[in-house]
């Protein structure tokens, strides 16, 4: 199995819950990482909070997203007022090669009051691009430095997603 964990963190939250599953989708196969740094992001956390609300996307460096040779895709997320962070949708504009693909979306969040509606804007623009399997798991941002926790909590979104036919 060949796997991509892709994702944003601006506080170290995200990056945290992605490295251990990228850890975790090594041991069943090839598997790669890669954190989304835009070339316009503000280090004001506000102004980026209303950025994701205004659903402004980010500058990115030039790739093409082409995820075709992938078997699993991860996407990581921060939940920034209702929404995913903006370098997250512009990744989501940009991609390809999802057709048939499974897809596991994860977030960190502070008080989890915007989780379902960014998990429903992912899983729309996901499924919009042909993703046959979407699953989620979401950390609140004080248990993200809790690896049994977040190692936990992603063994049950894999085992759906690996045993999930679709």
């Amino acid at each position: 199995m060949k796997s991509l964990v892709i994702y944003y963190s601006y506080s170290g939250n995200t990056q945290k819950v992605a490295d251990v599953l990228n850890s975790m989708l090594a041991q069943k196969g090839e598997a790669r990482i890669q954190r989304l740094l835009p070339a316009d992001e503000s280090d004001k956390f506000f102004a980026q909070c209303v950025r994701a609300f205004k659903h402004i996307r980010a500058v990115l460096p030039d790739e093409k997203f082409d995820l075709s040779e992938y078997d699993l895709i991860c996407v990581g997320t921060p939940v920034w007022a209702f929404a995913p962070v903006p370098a997250i949708n512009t990744f989501l504009d940009k991609c390809s090669g999802l057709n048939g693909k499974k897809v596991i979306c994860f977030t960190t969040y502070g008080s989890g009051t915007g989780v379902k509606r960014c998990l429903a804007a992912i899983e729309k623009a996901l499924k919009e691009k042909g993703v046959s399997g979407f699953y989620n798991f979401n950390i609140q941002q004080g248990k993200a430095a809790d690896k049994d926790f977040v190692e936990n909590t992603i063994s049950k979104a894999l085992q759906d997603a690996l045993a999930d036919k679709a």
